[in-house]
């Protein structure tokens, strides 16, 4: 296998390392392959710029039936990236994976559908490429408060206080205790 594969602190939520093969002229790496995540079908790749440091996207996802699925990894600058557990009757219920993805470490995360994913840019112009397993639908789309305290995400202390840091549409979403139920962990398991 070309990649290591390891469960982070919610098990559905995975870190994914593909292997490099560097000499002088830099490196190669295969960024995907089917049987790293077996049953995941992408239907769509996304690519973000984000031009200041400190910009926050999210936390963001899609209800059932065009709940998503995504790969992320990072090919310019870096940013922390995180996924809230908000699968109703879950054990890890409003808890959070947070990892730090660059183009430097190559690491990618997969974030299960059932969770709210948003990232915060380390360095100035991030780019960020991600998979996901459904088409944006407009009529789908969600969010959840990046800044609720009761999530406890160390977001880094610049996040979201740049000019055009933070998109109006993610200054309204409710915090998890006014979030109604999107997703059912028997629906969603690990």
């Amino acid at each position: 296998m070309s990649a290591e594969i390891v469960p982070t602190a919610i098990p559905a939520v995975k870190l994914v390392t593909p292997r490099r093969f560097a000499d002088a002229r830099g490196f190669f790496a295969e960024t995907w392959r089917a049987d790293w995540l077996p049953g995941r079908s992408f239907v769509q790749d996304n690519h973000s710029l984000s031009r200041a440091a400190g910009t926050v996207r999210g936390l963001h996802f899609q209800l059932a039936p065009s709940a998503q699925g995504k790969l992320l990894r990072v090919v310019r600058g870096a940013v922390l990236d995180v996924a809230v557990d908000i699968r109703r009757g879950s054990p890890s219920y409003g808890r959070h994976v947070a990892v730090e993805l660059s183009a430097e470490n190559g690491r990618q995360l997969w974030i299960p559908p059932g969770f709210a994913h948003g990232f915060c840019t380390l360095l100035p112009d991030t780019e960020v490429l991600y998979k996901v397993t459904a088409p944006y639908d407009p009529a789908a789309d969600r969010g959840l408060a990046w800044d609720d305290p009761a999530l406890g995400i160390a977001w880094p202390d610049f996040a979201g206080a740049a000019e055009g840091a933070l998109s109006d549409k993610d200054r309204r979403h409710p915090a998890l205790a006014d979030l109604p139920p999107c997703f059912a962990y028997d629906h969603y398991p690990d």
